[in-house]
Protein backbone atom coordinates (compact mmCIF):
# COMPACT_ATOMS: atom_id res chain seq x y z
CA UNK A 1 0.00 0.00 0.00
CA UNK A 2 1.62 3.32 -1.31
CA UNK A 3 0.89 6.11 1.65
CA UNK A 4 1.15 9.29 0.07
CA UNK A 5 3.16 11.67 1.71
CA UNK A 6 1.98 15.10 2.90
CA UNK A 7 4.13 18.27 0.51
CA UNK A 8 2.85 21.10 2.50
CA UNK A 9 0.78 22.90 0.10
CA UNK A 10 -2.40 21.82 1.51
CA UNK A 11 -1.12 23.26 4.75
CA UNK A 12 -3.73 26.40 5.80
CA UNK A 13 -2.96 29.76 4.19
CA UNK A 14 -4.22 31.32 6.79
CA UNK A 15 -0.73 30.94 8.77
CA UNK A 16 0.87 32.60 6.23
CA UNK A 17 1.48 36.40 5.98
CA UNK A 18 0.44 38.51 2.82
CA UNK A 19 3.95 38.70 2.07
CA UNK A 20 4.64 35.18 2.64
CA UNK A 21 1.45 34.18 0.35
CA UNK A 22 3.25 36.05 -2.54
CA UNK A 23 6.17 34.61 -2.44
CA UNK A 24 4.81 31.56 -2.08
CA UNK A 25 2.69 32.25 -5.03
CA UNK A 26 5.57 33.40 -7.05
CA UNK A 27 7.54 30.35 -6.37
CA UNK A 28 4.59 27.93 -7.25
CA UNK A 29 3.66 30.26 -10.62
CA UNK A 30 7.26 29.97 -11.54
CA UNK A 31 8.49 26.43 -10.67
CA UNK A 32 5.08 25.39 -13.36
CA UNK A 33 6.37 27.90 -15.85
CA UNK A 34 10.24 27.18 -15.89
CA UNK A 35 9.51 23.41 -15.84
CA UNK A 36 6.81 23.70 -18.51
CA UNK A 37 8.52 26.53 -21.03
CA UNK A 38 11.93 26.57 -19.68
CA UNK A 39 13.84 29.37 -18.28
CA UNK A 40 14.42 31.19 -20.58
CA UNK A 41 10.99 31.28 -22.32
CA UNK A 42 9.11 32.13 -19.33
CA UNK A 43 8.57 35.97 -19.12
CA UNK A 44 8.21 37.64 -15.47
CA UNK A 45 5.26 39.14 -16.57
CA UNK A 46 3.63 35.30 -17.34
CA UNK A 47 4.88 34.40 -13.84
CA UNK A 48 3.30 37.54 -11.80
CA UNK A 49 -0.07 36.85 -13.99
CA UNK A 50 -0.33 33.22 -13.24
CA UNK A 51 0.57 33.87 -9.11
CA UNK A 52 -1.91 36.72 -9.46
CA UNK A 53 0.88 39.09 -8.19
CA UNK A 54 2.27 42.30 -8.99
CA UNK A 55 4.90 42.23 -11.71
CA UNK A 56 7.42 44.13 -9.44
CA UNK A 57 6.90 41.85 -6.25
CA UNK A 58 9.26 39.52 -8.29
CA UNK A 59 12.02 41.60 -7.85
CA UNK A 60 11.26 42.99 -4.28
CA UNK A 61 10.57 39.14 -2.81
CA UNK A 62 13.54 37.31 -5.26
CA UNK A 63 15.81 40.35 -6.47
CA UNK A 64 14.53 39.40 -9.48
CA UNK A 65 14.07 36.00 -11.74
CA UNK A 66 16.90 34.48 -11.39
CA UNK A 67 16.43 34.57 -7.35
CA UNK A 68 12.84 33.58 -8.05
CA UNK A 69 14.96 30.18 -9.95
CA UNK A 70 16.97 30.02 -6.83
CA UNK A 71 14.05 30.13 -4.81
CA UNK A 72 12.51 27.25 -6.43
CA UNK A 73 15.43 25.23 -6.11
CA UNK A 74 15.66 25.78 -2.26
CA UNK A 75 12.01 24.92 -2.85
CA UNK A 76 12.37 21.57 -4.50
CA UNK A 77 15.08 21.13 -1.52
CA UNK A 78 12.88 21.48 0.91
CA UNK A 79 9.66 19.56 -0.09
CA UNK A 80 12.03 16.64 -1.19
CA UNK A 81 13.85 16.71 2.32
CA UNK A 82 11.06 16.66 4.24
CA UNK A 83 9.94 13.58 2.58
CA UNK A 84 13.14 11.54 2.22
CA UNK A 85 13.85 12.96 5.70
CA UNK A 86 10.23 11.12 7.18
CA UNK A 87 11.06 7.92 4.82
CA UNK A 88 14.68 7.65 6.81
CA UNK A 89 13.09 8.52 9.84
CA UNK A 90 10.50 6.14 9.76
CA UNK A 91 13.13 2.94 8.94
CA UNK A 92 15.75 3.38 11.73
CA UNK A 93 16.91 0.34 11.61
CA UNK A 94 19.87 -1.74 13.10
CA UNK A 95 23.20 -1.24 11.91
CA UNK A 96 24.82 -3.72 10.31
CA UNK A 97 21.55 -5.87 10.33
CA UNK A 98 20.93 -6.99 6.70
CA UNK A 99 17.47 -7.94 6.82
CA UNK A 100 16.25 -4.96 8.61
CA UNK A 101 18.17 -2.41 5.92
CA UNK A 102 16.73 -4.53 3.39
CA UNK A 103 13.40 -4.15 4.71
CA UNK A 104 14.21 0.24 4.89
CA UNK A 105 15.18 0.09 1.55
CA UNK A 106 11.69 -1.34 0.54
CA UNK A 107 10.39 1.23 2.73
CA UNK A 108 11.80 4.12 1.25
CA UNK A 109 11.22 2.88 -2.03
CA UNK A 110 7.49 2.78 -0.88
CA UNK A 111 7.60 6.41 -0.16
CA UNK A 112 9.26 7.88 -2.94
CA UNK A 113 7.02 5.89 -5.61
CA UNK A 114 4.32 7.57 -3.70
CA UNK A 115 5.36 10.98 -4.25
CA UNK A 116 7.74 10.96 -7.47
CA UNK A 117 5.05 8.33 -9.54
CA UNK A 118 1.52 8.99 -7.97
CA UNK A 119 1.84 12.81 -7.11
CA UNK A 120 0.56 14.77 -9.30
CA UNK A 121 2.65 18.02 -8.81
CA UNK A 122 6.22 15.83 -8.86
CA UNK A 123 5.64 16.23 -12.49
CA UNK A 124 6.99 19.60 -12.42
CA UNK A 125 9.47 19.18 -9.91
CA UNK A 126 10.47 16.27 -12.43
CA UNK A 127 10.56 18.26 -15.32
CA UNK A 128 12.23 21.73 -13.67
CA UNK A 129 15.31 19.34 -12.65
CA UNK A 130 15.35 17.98 -15.83
CA UNK A 131 15.85 21.32 -17.56
CA UNK A 132 18.42 21.95 -14.94
CA UNK A 133 20.22 19.00 -15.97
CA UNK A 134 20.57 19.65 -19.28
CA UNK A 135 21.32 23.62 -19.02
CA UNK A 136 22.86 23.58 -15.22
CA UNK A 137 22.92 26.94 -13.20
CA UNK A 138 22.90 27.80 -9.57
CA UNK A 139 19.91 25.99 -9.10
CA UNK A 140 20.49 22.78 -10.08
CA UNK A 141 23.96 23.59 -7.46
CA UNK A 142 21.39 24.35 -4.93
CA UNK A 143 19.33 20.53 -5.69
CA UNK A 144 22.30 18.29 -6.05
CA UNK A 145 23.69 19.65 -2.60
CA UNK A 146 20.69 19.54 -0.88
CA UNK A 147 18.61 16.51 -2.22
CA UNK A 148 20.59 14.48 -4.63
CA UNK A 149 24.11 14.11 -2.94
CA UNK A 150 22.73 13.51 0.90
CA UNK A 151 19.85 11.54 -0.58
CA UNK A 152 21.98 9.66 -2.48
CA UNK A 153 24.90 8.91 -0.02
CA UNK A 154 21.92 7.88 2.66
CA UNK A 155 21.00 5.11 0.32
CA UNK A 156 24.79 4.02 -0.05
CA UNK A 157 24.95 3.16 3.50
CA UNK A 158 21.83 1.62 3.82
CA UNK A 159 22.62 -0.48 0.88
CA UNK A 160 26.11 -1.24 2.33
CA UNK A 161 24.23 -3.14 5.17
CA UNK A 162 22.29 -4.78 3.26
CA UNK A 163 24.73 -6.23 0.95
CA UNK A 164 27.56 -6.20 2.55
CA UNK A 165 29.48 -4.06 -0.12
CA UNK A 166 31.39 -0.81 0.41
CA UNK A 167 29.04 2.02 0.74
CA UNK A 168 31.13 4.22 -1.63
CA UNK A 169 32.33 1.92 -3.74
CA UNK A 170 31.37 3.16 -7.68
CA UNK A 171 29.15 -0.46 -7.83
CA UNK A 172 26.96 0.74 -4.92
CA UNK A 173 26.71 4.12 -6.50
CA UNK A 174 25.88 2.84 -9.61
CA UNK A 175 23.20 0.67 -8.01
CA UNK A 176 21.71 3.13 -6.12
CA UNK A 177 21.10 5.40 -8.93
CA UNK A 178 19.54 2.46 -11.04
CA UNK A 179 17.14 1.99 -8.11
CA UNK A 180 16.16 5.38 -8.12
CA UNK A 181 16.15 5.61 -11.90
CA UNK A 182 13.49 2.35 -11.51
CA UNK A 183 10.88 5.10 -10.01
CA UNK A 184 11.70 8.26 -11.82
CA UNK A 185 10.77 6.48 -15.15
CA UNK A 186 7.28 5.77 -14.71
CA UNK A 187 7.29 10.02 -14.09
CA UNK A 188 9.36 11.09 -16.91
CA UNK A 189 8.00 8.27 -19.35
CA UNK A 190 4.65 8.81 -17.99
CA UNK A 191 2.46 9.09 -20.91
CA UNK A 192 3.99 6.18 -22.79
CA UNK A 193 3.85 4.36 -19.59
CA UNK A 194 -0.08 4.77 -19.39
CA UNK A 195 -0.63 3.84 -23.03
CA UNK A 196 1.06 0.98 -23.02
CA UNK A 197 -0.12 -0.69 -19.73
CA UNK A 198 -3.92 0.75 -21.15
CA UNK A 199 -3.69 3.09 -17.62
CA UNK A 200 -5.86 6.15 -17.77
CA UNK A 201 -3.99 7.31 -14.72
CA UNK A 202 -0.85 6.57 -12.17
CA UNK A 203 -2.22 6.94 -9.23
CA UNK A 204 -1.50 4.79 -5.91
CA UNK A 205 -2.98 1.80 -7.59
CA UNK A 206 -0.26 1.95 -10.11
CA UNK A 207 2.29 3.29 -7.99
CA UNK A 208 1.69 0.15 -5.76
CA UNK A 209 2.19 -2.30 -8.53
CA UNK A 210 5.62 -0.55 -9.57
CA UNK A 211 6.78 -0.64 -6.01
CA UNK A 212 5.82 -4.64 -6.26
CA UNK A 213 8.12 -5.18 -9.52
CA UNK A 214 10.63 -2.90 -8.11
CA UNK A 215 10.96 -4.37 -4.90
CA UNK A 216 11.20 -7.81 -6.67
CA UNK A 217 14.32 -6.11 -8.98
CA UNK A 218 15.66 -5.33 -5.85
CA UNK A 219 15.60 -8.12 -3.91
CA UNK A 220 16.58 -10.23 -6.87
CA UNK A 221 20.17 -7.86 -6.90
CA UNK A 222 20.84 -8.14 -3.12
CA UNK A 223 20.40 -12.32 -3.19
CA UNK A 224 22.45 -12.46 -6.06
CA UNK A 225 25.27 -10.02 -4.29
CA UNK A 226 25.43 -11.58 -1.46
CA UNK A 227 25.50 -15.11 -3.41
CA UNK A 228 29.13 -13.63 -5.12
CA UNK A 229 30.37 -12.77 -1.51
CA UNK A 230 30.11 -16.26 -0.04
Amino acid sequence: MIKQPDDGRHASSAAKSPADQTRSALVHAALKLFASQGYHATSTRQIAALAKANIGSIAYHFGGKAGLRAACANFIVEMIGSIAGAAFAETPGTPSDPTAAQQRLNLILDRMAGFVVARPEAGEIVQFVLRELSQPSEALDIIYEGVFDPVHRRLCAIWAEASGEDAESERTRITVFTMIGQVVYFRIAREAVMRRMGWSTIGPEQAGAVVDVVRDNLDAVLAARRRGKR
